[in-house]
């Protein structure tokens, strides 16, 4: 039997609440894991190398070409106005305030979020998690609380690296390259850079770090309950370009909320 219009969309309705509360849950039995004893130590250390560590290459390519583009059209647009002294205060504000959380979330989700989402996606869909179970472990102290501590400790410290090499990048383009003055760059840095814009940038990091590895994990998760994600080998893959997917939307989203409330 067909359905209407309107019962297809009283289904989507009920499933988006659905999944929102499977979520929700998830997120709440994640975070309890982090308090259960015993802590996996030696897990939560290989979890920061596999997060951190093993994403600061991409992480510092990225910062060096956004901050030397950042440079050369900062320079560009006050070269204008005969401004180019605030070419350090310009690049600095622009990377510690936005783009250096936005795009380390977005690198993180893409290389670590995507490894983890297949990860407990092909768990879930092995049995190996029903298996953890049959033996009295919890998963989530098990599998998950040692990868959301990882995520919220190497994304800030990776949003720190990408803020130093993007202004580092900056100044080899605006100073080097563009022939600005290197104290001014220096100077306008330094006193336009306040305590609250390093605050912000730490919160975003803070929650963007969380969102990723909230929803890539639990994409993986629940790869069984997903409307259409399939069976087998192609229900983790569609369910890990979903979870990469909503997850940078979940970055920019929540970037634009935090900006309005807390700048």
């Amino acid at each position: 039997m067909l359905k209407g219009p309107i019962q297809n969309l009283g289904d989507s309705g009920i499933y988006i609440l659905q999944d929102l509360g499977r979520m929700a849950i998830y997120l709440c039995q994640a975070l309890i894991g982090s308090v259960k004893r015993p802590f996996r130590f030696r897990e939560f250390l290989r979890q920061i190398h596999f997060i951190g560590t093993g994403s600061i290459v991409v992480i510092f390519f990225t910062a060096a070409s956004t901050g030397m583009v950042l440079g050369l059209q900062g320079y560009y647009s006050l070269n204008k106005f005969g401004a180019e002294g605030l070419l350090g205060s310009a690049v600095s504000l622009t990377l510690i305030m936005e783009l250096g959380p936005v795009l380390t979330a977005l690198m993180v989700a893409g290389r670590a979020g995507s490894a983890m989402c297949a990860e407990i996606g092909i768990m879930q869909i092995s049995d190996q998690i029903d298996a953890l179970e049959c033996m009295a472990i919890d998963p989530f102290r098990y599998l998950l609380t040692p990868k959301f501590l990882a995520a919220l400790v190497s994304v800030p410290l990776l949003t720190a690296i990408f803020d130093v090499v993007g202004i580092a990048g900056g100044y080899v383009a605006g100073v080097s390259l563009m022939g600005v003055n290197p104290g001014s760059y220096l100077d306008g840095m330094i006193s336009s850079v306040t305590n609250h814009d390093i605050w912000l940038g730490f919160v975003k990091s803070v929650v963007f770090g969380l969102l990723v590895v909230w929803i890539c994990t639990g994409r993986g998760y629940f790869v069984r309950e997903i409307r259409g994600a399939g069976f087998g080998a192609e229900s983790v893959s569609r369910v890990t370009t979903q979870a990469v997917v909503l997850s940078s939307i979940s970055v920019l989203v929540f970037d634009y909320l935090l900006t309005a409330v807390l700048l």
